[in-house]
């Protein structure tokens, strides 16, 4: 099928059985992405507002889609699926819901005389990258629409795609301060492969911290999530950091993994399948409660600190540094670093907070 002609309502054939989306205009199917279904709907809002209570360093977001192709196992973002009446398992790697108007209502927000220009964050939920941004181009729209509005932001991606627009970017970073930041925390690629099945290599990822560094801009890498006995070997972190630092990344955060809600049974049967050795140790390790114990996340800052020494990410008394200019610059996002090298990962305001449409 093609995505023209398929001008589809509500009682669609090709949504889910009691599927209802404020909004929804049509359901998509085609053979590009074979099983996966696009519900396109339009949204009353574009800019998300973060709570007053978070720590994030931000407050405000956007999220052009919900649901990601990426289909990370351990992805944090799966339980706000359920906020829409789907599943935080296959659900959200196969019906993904796209905001179709989102560059024009965010234009009109932006115009308002009480906008701010406050710092806006991208990838905080679901990666705008994520290889359905081929087909609908939202980002272009929404760089234009923030930087001509003079709106500081910040992009956080595993998606290669970004590097269509990193003439945009470039151009945009003249305007306002722009924050790039890749997520790459798996080094080995069959280890990849089988737990972020849908994202690029780190080969690929690695070689889009270059193109972003010659493209002129500052790349923060995110090492996250750091999965226990299954990432946090030393050999691995000091091969994934020796990497990093070849690639040109300015600046590393760090985080343990965390498995909130609906997300630890699902990585428990993933790692039934593919490490059943480790169950027992995870249900140890995460049994009471989303987050790591503080005893692990204290043995993994000892071992990754030096590490971030040795390869020009922080300096000897072990405070952050970028590689290639003043501490505090060219983190993601723009400007921001946390209190330590190594944090406890804070929930997304997506996740705290559901502003959906």
């Amino acid at each position: 099928m093609r995505w023209d002609g398929q001008k589809l309502g509500t009682d669609d054939t090709d949504a889910l059985p009691g599927l209802t989306l404020a909004g929804l205009v049509r359901s998509v199917r085609t053979p590009e992405f074979a099983g996966v279904t696009f519900h396109e709907v339009t949204c009353r809002s574009a800019l998300n507002k973060v709570p007053e209570a978070s720590r994030m360093p931000f407050r405000w977001t956007v999220n052009p889609t919900r649901g990601c192709l990426h289909a990370c196992t351990y992805c944090f973002a799966r339980p706000t699926h359920e906020y829409l009446d789907l599943g935080a398992g296959r659900d959200f790697e196969t019906q993904i819901v796209v905001k179709t108007n989102v560059v024009d209502v965010l234009r009109a927000e932006l115009g308002r005389r009480s906008w701010a220009r406050e710092h806006v964050a991208l990838g905080t939920n679901t990666d705008p990258y994520q290889r359905v941004e081929g087909r609908y181009r939202f980002m272009p729209g929404i760089i234009e629409a923030l930087a001509g509005s003079g709106t500081p932001l910040s992009i956080l991606t595993k998606g290669t795609l970004l590097r269509r627009d990193l003439p945009l970017l470039a151009e945009a970073a003249r305007a306002v301060p722009v924050g790039i930041g890749v997520s790459l925390a798996v080094g080995d690629e069959s280890l990849q492969q089988a737990v972020e099945p849908g994202t690029p290599t780190p080969r690929a990822r690695l070689d889009l911290i270059r193109a972003v560094r010659e493209a002129g801009l500052p790349c923060g890498v995110m090492v996250a999530p750091v999965l226990p006995w299954l990432t946090d070997d030393r050999a691995q972190l000091d091969a994934l950091l020796r990497d990093l630092a070849d690639a040109g990344a300015t600046g590393v955060t760090v985080l343990p993994l965390h498995l909130r809600g609906p997300v630890k049974p699902l990585f428990l049967a993933w790692l039934r399948e593919h490490a059943p050795a480790l169950v027992p140790r995870y249900e140890e390790l995460y049994g009471r409660g989303a987050y790591a114990p503080r005893e692990y996340v204290r043995w993994l800052d000892e071992r990754v600190r030096p590490l971030l020494v040795r390869h020009g990410f922080a300096d000897s008394s072990g405070h952050r540094t970028r590689r290639d200019g003043p501490a505090g610059e060219g983190t993601y996002p723009a400007g921001s670093l946390a209190s330590g090298l190594l944090t406890v990962h804070e929930p997304t305001v997506a996740a705290a907070q559901p502003v959906l449409f």
